[in-house]
């Protein structure tokens, strides 16, 4: 049956009769790069430009983490950390790690406690300067993203000397670190706490008082504190809203208590409070480095791990010529010793929030249930209820402003 034809006339307002949801247009944004800033995707109802509703749909990146780390034991679980929120890989790596040594009740060194903590705040600095490098690309301003990514780049240079490696790093070990920082990572260190700020400050001149910056991100997906604890979001856009929950401060571990440090909070929880928060956090994570580099020069040099030799694994080069090493290597990794049976929960303060770590374990050689608590995953559900009504270019920086890392989305 065909619909009746309405003649339009100059100045004359037009009515249609037909169904207002026959002028709608469905949508995909993503599952691709560079939108979505990952495999994710949403469908979404659009008039015009504006989003209606719309849907979020994720599982495309699915490794079954949690199901392989009943299959492995500890040691081996700690790649599977590295792969969940790889822009900051190292906190993941010591919230691990800290979590099998609450279930085995293991005293860790002060001196090791300050080295982890410097390592998680450089890696908490290099997942910022992504996040908000990338956020100003999403507005048009590429020039911000260049101006930090080499200090990016020599964090990484940091990690390669601490440990081998880059980006998927994992660092450490059950009970401290595989080995001492030398001469050349406390050099490195102390250079980058020298060198960022200056670049930090360009940075932020080039956005925080820049008026197109802010007519985008101002006002633009403003989420209020009850919101936000609805839907148990934690990390830089619970503080944006005005929430100070933090646990470095809240649940203290590897020693925060001792640091002098402020939690930086908005106002308005929208994406520029978000951003703001996220750069606040940055110039916080250098003075702990810098405390945390005072405080290790107080301790024994050359303390790098607990004295636990059931669960830390001896040096390599023992392990080549050593009979005992070789020994204590294999039934470590292969989960030998006998281990307590027990629940616990460990949780960190990751880049997007609480990171944590349920662990049921029946003294098996690997958990009989893991649970990663990844707060992409629980940040996200309210992306497709506060987009309504969003222009799609505004979801797309709201989008930005949550980091969200599919990897760690999806586990």
């Amino acid at each position: 049956m065909s619909k009746p034809v309405t003649k339009i006339t100059p100045n004359a307002a037009v009515f249609f009769d037909n169904d207002p949801q026959d002028e709608l247009i469905t949508l995909n944004i993503g599952p691709t790069h560079p939108a979505t800033h990952g495999v994710f995707q949403n469908v979404v109802q659009i008039d015009g430009e504006r989003i209606v509703s719309g849907v979020s749909t994720i599982g495309y990146i699915h490794r079954a983490f949690e199901k392989i780390a009943e299959h492995r034991p500890f040691y081996q679980i700690t790649p599977l950390t590295d792969r969940l929120n790889y822009c900051s890989a190292p906190i993941n790596n010591m919230g691990w790690h800290m979590t099998v040594e609450k279930l085995l009740q293991i005293d860790i060194p002060k001196r090791v406690q300050y080295m982890r903590v410097i390592v998680m705040e450089l890696a908490r600095i290099a997942d910022h300067i992504i996040c908000n490098g990338i956020l100003g690309v999403d507005t048009g301003a590429f020039s911000g993203f260049l101006y930090v990514m080499q200090e990016r780049e020599f964090i990484y240079e940091i990690f390669e000397e601490i440990c081998g490696a880059r980006l998927t790093t994992n660092i450490g070990r059950i009970g401290g670190f595989e080995r001492d920082f030398n001469e050349v990572a406390f050099r490195k260190i102390e250079e980058f706490i020298k060198r960022f700020p200056p670049v930090l400050k360009e940075f932020e001149n080039l956005f925080v008082r820049n008026r197109i910056f802010i007519e985008r991100t101002s006002g633009v997906a403003a989420v209020t504190p009850e919101q936000a604890l609805s839907y148990s979001w934690s990390g830089p856009i619970l503080r944006a809203t005005g929430v100070d929950y933090d646990v470095r401060a809240v649940s203290p571990y590897s020693s925060y208590e001792e640091f002098d440090f402020d939690i930086p909070v908005g106002t308005t929880g929208d994406v520029y409070d978000r951003f703001m928060v996220r750069n606040d956090e940055m110039w916080q994570s250098l003075r702990i480095i810098e405390q945390a580099l005072d405080k290790i020069k107080k301790e024994p040099v050359g303390v790098f791990h607990a004295d636990v030799p059931e669960f830390y694994l001896p040096p390599k080069e023992q392990v080549y010529t050593n009979m005992e090493a070789l020994i204590y290597h294999f039934k470590i990794v292969m989960g030998e010793w006998e281990t307590p049976q027990s629940e616990v929960y460990h949780a960190v303060e990751g880049a997007n929030g609480e990171l944590g770590f349920y662990l049921i374990h029946d003294g098996g050689r690997s958990p009989y249930r893991l649970h990663f608590r990844r707060p992409s995953f629980i940040n996200y559900q309210m992306f497709a209820p506060m987009s309504s009504g969003m222009l799609i270019s505004d979801a797309i920086i709201n989008m930005s402003s949550l980091n969200i890392i599919a990897g760690e989305l999806d586990a």
